[in-house]
């Protein structure tokens, strides 16, 4: 008897945000045991594909799942396409289109589109969900120009966070590498900021990690007392390359203090593993996280640290409102900015969308309170470990195997016809039929070192 077939076309063995979404599905599928998965895996972007180590138990769950063609021998029951919307296709007799979807106020058409494609659609966040379906476009007749309808989300729509690995996340791990280049570091009060420096000028990066260098800067800059911040970070690629770029950003930024004693910044540049990432929020000099982001679809690293029982400072807008608890965590309060065309790529950015910009006053005011206050900022926080084990991927999984339930057909069970042997009787006789046996015969990635830290000079 064999089961339905999932295929699921992701970009799984990327190291990007989309990557580790898509490791957490496949195996969340494999935990249910309801699929005969098969993975197709695509490239995400210039990401590099090295996240998966075929000598890593769980790795290799995935690994012997990749199709070693683009093609299956039949239509798969169920197809699971991870990926941007414009691109969702329906190559299964069922459908789901999972996406970390929206960072602002309106998705493109072409998005609405591909959802439209599917029989389901799958988000990580309450913020992602809200913001496609309160897009709308007008549907026009070219000719005569005049509106005939409404392009809105027509298909469900589904909310499935991210979930953190309880055997890596959640309790405290050490890495050499990560030690040692930690250890060399003369502060013992950094802040941390983990995430990719994505394309835009000052201020207009998704992330907004210019102006949060900035205004670590001007926070920190006439200080006796300076405390460290910790870039995890690196642009499309971990290359050496992009290294010297983003040093050369924040060397542009620097400048603009001539003669100023200024707070080190320091860079951990390129990809690190899951235990490595946990062994950095654990590291006793990391005291807390920083990220005041214009908008995140989910914000993984957010939910990673948070199990660290360590305070986080962040914008109070978008996806990880969802797993943050807002007494637990430093909400920063700010305004909506249009975004800027230069911010995304052409086929991503959306003409009139707007998304999140944190006061700059607000946060000088609480990374100098977080550093002099610091106990009552971890005594607050010690609350946002407890309420981070409501979103582990156990539970993740669990919510999966719902919403399956709930919206995925059952297929036919194919069950394959095991004829019965013909056997040789006594007296060269043929034709008797003799009962079949109960026995039936079944038909080093290595990963990049750590990069050296630097202090921007």
């Amino acid at each position: 008897m064999s089961k339905p077939v999932c295929l699921v076309t992701a970009p799984v063995g990327t190291r990007s945000g989309y990557g580790a979404h898509s490791r957490d599905i496949v195996h969340s599928l494999i935990d249910l045991d309801l699929y005969d998965v098969k993975i197709m895996p695509v490239r995400w972007g210039s990401t590099p594909q090295n996240a998966l180590d075929e000598n890593n138990p769980e790795d290799k769950k995935l690994l012997d799942r990749f199709l070693p063609e683009p093609n299956l021998e039949k239509q798969p029951e169920l197809h699971i396409h991870i990926v941007v919307p414009n691109e969702f296709q329906t190559w299964g007799k069922y459908n789901i289109g999972i996406t970390a979807g929206a960072e602002f106020t309106a998705v493109r058409p072409e998005w609405l589109e591909g959802l439209n494609r599917m029989d389901l659609n799958i988000v990580p966040s309450e913020f992602t969900k809200e913001w496609i379906v309160k897009t709308k476009f007008d549907k026009t007749n070219e000719q005569t120009k005049e509106k005939i309808g409404e392009l809105i989300l027509e298909k469900p729509i589904e909310v499935l966070f991210e979930g953190y690995d309880e055997s890596i996340y959640g309790s405290g791990s050490t890495d050499d590498d990560i030690n040692t280049e930690l250890n060399s570091i003369k502060e013992d009060f950094c802040f941390l900021f983990t995430g990719h420096w994505l394309q835009g000028g000052l201020g207009n990066d998704r992330k907004d990690v210019g102006a949060l260098i900035k205004i670590f800067y001007e926070s920190f800059g006439r200080k006796v007392n300076k405390p460290a911040l910790i870039l995890k970070t690196c642009g499309s690629t971990p290359s050496v390359i992009d290294r010297y770029e983003v040093l050369g950003k924040i060397d542009q930024i620097k400048k603009q203090f001539p003669g100023q004693n200024l707070p080190p910044v320091y860079l951990l540049h390129g990809d690190l593993t899951d235990n490595q990432m946990n062994a950095l929020y654990h590291h006793r000099k990391v005291k807390a996280m920083v990220m005041f982001t214009h908008g995140e679809g989910f914000g993984r690293p957010l939910l990673e640290f948070s199990t660290t029982g360590k305070p986080i400072l962040v914008s109070n807008w978008s996806g990880h409102l969802d797993f943050l608890k807002k007494d637990a965590v430093t909400l920063i309060k700010g305004r909506l900015t249009d975004v800027p065309k230069d911010a995304f790529p052409e086929n991503i950015y959306q003409e009139g969308a707007q998304w999140f910009t944190c006061y700059f006053d607000v946060v000088k005011k609480e990374l100098i309170k977080c550093f002099k206050q610091y106990k009552k900022y971890n005594k607050k926080a010690s609350r946002q470990k407890v309420y981070a084990k409501n979103f582990t991927r156990q539970k993740m999984t669990e919510k999966l195997g719902m919403i399956i339930d709930k919206y995925v057909p059952e297929f036919p069970t194919e069950v394959a016809l095991n004829l019965p042997k013909l056997k040789k009787i006594e007296g060269g006789q043929t034709g008797a039929i003799i009962p079949p046996s109960n026995e039936q015969k079944s038909t080093k990635i290595k990963l990049p070192k750590l990069k050296s830290v630097s202090d921007g000079k």
